[in-house]
């Protein structure tokens, strides 16, 4: 077994390091999280599992290394999350305690929960805790399937371990990068990858708070080497190089980065291609996901190459198969996407069901997404195996609960949801409703609220048509296809 984060553990502790992250001005330095994660640890050793309030502070950090010293699995809870989904996700993962800032107002779906402070001036020393296993489970990480409430994927800490020391080859990630980055800190991408990654590596993390251009400008220039977005927060840059940045500041900034890496959905190529106009650096992309965490990265001296995810990571196998689940032997034609590795979850939480599903009788992981592969081993994404994940603004979204939000809605008498292209948000959310009146239908706006309030508010349609009907084929089946999702 090796410690999950070396830079807090054994001889390389590192309490002479600077700053281990960075909020705007709330800095803790390694010292600092080592004492304030300790002193958490300590009074959470023996719980079966803790949610953490996950919001984008200081404290969400000591709280989920606070849970990975004491090898307690921590459930990250994203604040927005509206009422419904989040009761079910405290039902399904029957935390004993969330984990909070003081500072923090929790919702009354958390009310049955102990709260536990979480002090970023804790001090605990001389404190040791067991390395725990590397199958035993880190986090549990709630993803939207495509129907149904949310599930529950159980990421082992050796999947973490994996995935981090990969990109580490992949990218030539060390203890003096300084990552930067404004995601948000309850899913994999800003939390596994923004945050335990550069832990990991015994170097630091800046987050910006809340996404702006200034921001990332401002960090990168001030320090910076790396940068993590989503093709959102890269279209914003790239309209900020073209027409916003007088100075000249985010041009050199970005031009000054050692890596941009964008993730979580696929980056539009004219994206790619202004940004590297205007500063001469190219964003890079990989591809994961929860289940998963990473399975491919353009490496750092790769071949940047727009519209490609790169080739597979280090201890990743990858392959396409057909609908019939034959292995394909031509990967430039398309297939989906499977994957086997250290960097696998264990499964879905209480659902046996889903885990015995998502998995090919010899170990290989069912992804839903489609794919073909270059000649040099460069993975192209072309899209969903089905039509019901939603990926907009670097959120992943089953259309299936945004459905059953509008269907609770008493003017809503039928409903549907598809995706479609959206220059800012890769896609946007359509909701096609039949009223329960025809003369009186509810409006966008109240049906985006009521979304909001129910699920979160990245789940709101940003566009709702009426219709007399949805299109069905002869059992009954909605063709979302004749909607254009």
């Amino acid at each position: 077994m090796t410690s999950l984060l070396p830079a807090l553990s054994g001889a390389s502790r590192r309490t002479d390091s600077p700053e281990a992250v960075r909020f705007g001005e709330n800095v803790l330095t390694y010292a600092q999280l080592d004492e304030a994660s300790a002193s958490l640890a300590a009074r959470i050793a023996g719980a079966g599992r803790v949610a953490v309030w996950a919001t984008s502070t200081p404290e969400t950090v000591v709280a989920v290394v606070a849970a990975l010293r004491a090898g307690v699995p921590a459930v990250p809870l994203n604040p927005r999350t509206g009422e419904r989904e989040l009761a079910h996700i405290v039902a399904d993962s029957e935390p004993s305690a969330v984990l909070a800032g003081a500072q923090d107002t929790l919702p009354s779906a958390l009310a049955g929960l102990e709260r536990l402070d979480v002090s970023t001036a804790a001090r605990a020393t001389g404190t040791d805790f067991p390395e725990p296993s590397d199958g035993s489970p880190a986090l549990v990480v709630y993803t939207s399937g495509t129907t149904g409430p949310p599930k529950g994927a159980v990421l082992p800490r050796r999947a973490i371990a994996a995935s981090l020391d990969a990109l580490e080859d992949a990218w030539q990630w060390t203890g003096e990068d300084v990552l930067v980055h404004a995601l948000p800190l309850f899913h994999v991408h800003g939390l596994i990858l923004g945050v335990l990654g550069p832990l990991r590596r015994g170097g630091s993390v800046r987050h910006l708070g809340r996404f702006s251009t200034e921001g990332v400008a401002r960090e990168l220039l001030s320090g910076g080497t790396m940068l993590f977005g989503v093709p959102t927060m890269y279209h914003r840059l790239a309209g900020a190089l073209a027409g916003q940045d007088a100075s000249g500041s985010l041009r050199k900034a970005l031009a000054g980065a050692r890596l941009l890496v964008s993730g979580s959905a696929a980056l539009p190529v004219h994206d790619h291609e202004r940004i590297a106009s205007a500063t001469g650096r190219r964003v890079i992309e990989r591809y994961g996901m929860t289940e998963t965490l990473m399975n491919t990265g353009v490496r750092a001296d790769g071949a940047p190459r727009a519209g490609t995810v790169g080739p597979p990571l280090s201890g990743v196998e990858l392959r396409l198969v057909e609908e019939d689940g034959t292995v394909l032997q031509d990967t430039a034609s398309i297939g989906e996407i499977q994957v086997r590795g250290p960097n696998l979850f264990t499964g879905y939480l209480n659902r046996p069901d889903a885990t015995a599903a998502a998995f090919t009788e010899d170990g290989f992981f069912r992804t839903g997404d489609m794919a073909t592969i270059d000649p040099d081993g460069y993975v192209r994404i072309v899209g969903r195996k089905a039509t019901d994940l939603i990926k907009s603004g670097g959120y992943k979204i089953g259309a299936g609960e945004i459905e059953n939000a509008l269907l609770d809605h008493p003017g809503v008498r039928e409903a549907a949801v598809t995706g479609e292209p959206d220059a800012d948000l890769g896609e946007r959310i359509v909701a096609w409703v039949v009223p329960a009146d025809p003369g009186s239908p509810p409006g966008e706006r109240e049906l985006a609220d009521h979304v909001a309030r129910l699920l979160a508010p990245h789940k709101r349609p940003r566009v709702v048509r009426h219709l007399d009907a949805l299109p069905r084929n002869e059992l009954g089946k909605i063709m979302k296809r004749s909607l254009g999702g």
